[in-house]
């Protein structure tokens, strides 16, 4: 493979259908994030508590099962790659399970509970399997730097338009498939609609991409000499760190947002609307929440160009944490006011989402800079890993925190259990986005330094001889 071949810019149409498979996770990314522990604790009858635990224990496996699904894409050979196919053939699993996961079946209470363990459990293995492929891929894509920036944007837009898809039509279409029937069929419904919509995005995914890159020299290598790089790669553990702490500040707000506004804002009078419905405010603050990420997507590229993706970071972790903090002291009257930091903290929080897959693009590159071998599953599985975790420990918390607050659903809520919402939303939250922060202080790839990598990795791809190991 020539050197110009993988150094080509990208052309619009695969940007776009590279974005059109983070259209498809997020739908039900957001949908795990933001409307499952509800879906767990108001429609489908189990425990706050009993929901924080399941998301924590279930995390045992998925922790293995992300890694292993990088080894796997690293070794697969085939005609379309080594991580288009997972894209094509997930697709409809990923579907059905989807839609069993929101079922509520007639089942007693420990039987609900089961349920819920197996489903989970199910969805999240097939969401690692395409997703931990369709991340690896944008690192075979292109070696440009900006240009993975650029597909990281593309990517983002994808993932929000997915998400403000869901925010903006999941409460209506669960009101409307629920009339005549129960809650619990409109949420069934509902995420068919979503299910069937995620297996056509996966499969334009697959149809509109193109894997260019190899490594300088393809050589087998064991799972423990995989395993051996990158203990020693310092920038990844870095990376886990941040994105598993930026990931709870992100699934904290989002898990706390219905209950938030069900239970502390309730309905409320807005100026030139008159009367509005906590539900219909939820589902706006949602939706604001992800259109003003979008607008921080776009502008992660200009702000990294000018004071590089580690400042850029930190600076709006930084905004992102203040801001938050800010929430906590806002009554529930202040409607603008809730609106208002809610638009700030979107665009700061925004910022950072496409840097995290940028720089483990990265990584990958310095990863194989150093070693002489190039595990871009492997390293991009961690980024999925990552979000799990951040979900999940943000999922936990959140569950456990209604518990120990005295949360009981569908009932007016105690002062103590209203404190329990209002911390979740904005000071522990808060929190998380100021750990991210000072993992991100030590991560140590500048763009200079990034620069020296790719020109050496250039070289040698063009001669196909193995590189000259790297020193940091």
């Amino acid at each position: 493979m020539s050197q110009n071949e993988t150094t080509t810019k990208i052309k619009f149409s695969e940007k776009v259908s590279y974005g059109f498979g983070d259209f498809a996770s997020s739908m039900f990314w957001k949908l795990f994030s933001m409307f499952l522990l509800f879906f767990y604790t108001d429609v489908f009858g189990i425990s706050a508590a009993a929901v924080g635990t399941m998301f924590l224990v279930t995390r045992i496996w998925d922790a293995a099962n992300d890694p292993l699904m990088g080894i796997i894409g690293d070794r697969t050979k085939s005609r379309w790659g080594k991580f288009r196919p997972y894209l094509l053939f997930v697709a409809v699993p990923f579907a059905i399970v989807g839609i069993l996961t929101f079922t509520t079946p007639d089942l007693s209470s420990d039987g609900k509970l089961i349920y819920a363990y197996v489903t989970y459990t199910l969805m999240m293995m097939v969401y690692t399997a395409v997703n931990v492929p369709y991340s690896s891929l944008m690192g075979v894509m292109t070696n440009d730097t900006g240009e993975r920036t650029t597909l990281a944007s593309y990517r983002f837009i994808g993932a929000f338009s997915g998400g403000l898809f869901v925010t903006a039509t999941a409460n209506t279409l669960v009101e409307y498939f629920s009339a005549g029937r129960d809650q619990a069929s409109g949420y069934q419904l509902t995420i068919a609609v979503y299910a069937v919509l995620a297996a056509v995005f996966f499969i334009l995914t697959f149809a509109g991409t193109k894997e260019r890159l190899k490594p300088a020299l393809e050589k087998s290598a064991s799972l423990k000499e995989d395993l051996k790089d990158i203990t020693k790669n310092a920038p990844w553990f870095i990376m886990l760190g941040a994105g598993i702490s930026i990931l709870i500040f992100n699934s904290l707000r989002d898990a706390s947002i219905l209950y938030y506004f069900k239970y502390y804002v309730g309905d409320q009078t807005v100026m030139f609307f008159g009367e509005v419905s906590q539900s219909a405010l939820a589902s706006a603050y949602m939706s604001i929440w992800l259109a003003t990420n979008m607008i921080g997507v776009v502008l992660a590229k200009p702000v990294s160009a000018k004071i590089g993706k580690k400042n850029t970071f930190m600076l709006a972790g930084i905004v992102s944490a203040i801001l938050s903090f800010i929430i906590f002291f806002i009554p529930p009257t202040q409607i603008s006011l809730i609106f208002l930091s809610n638009i700030l903290i979107g665009i700061s929080a925004g910022i950072v989402l496409p840097l995290v897959w940028s720089m483990y693009a990265d990584i990958a590159d310095y990863s194989e800079w150093k070693t002489g071998r190039r595990a871009t599953g492997l390293i991009f599985s961690s980024s999925s890993m990552s979000q799990k975790f951040g979900w999940t420990l943000g999922g936990a918390i959140s569950g456990w925190l209604l518990a120990a607050f005295g949360f009981e659903a569908n009932t007016v809520q105690t002062a103590d259990s209203l404190l329990g919402i209002r911390l979740m939303i904005s000071i522990i939250a808060g929190v998380g986005a100021l750990i991210s922060v000072v993992f991100m202080y030590y991560y140590p790839l500048s763009e200079d330094f990034m620069g020296k990598i790719e020109t050496e990795l250039e070289l040698k791809r063009a001669e196909n001889i193995e590189p000259v190991l790297g020193k940091v």
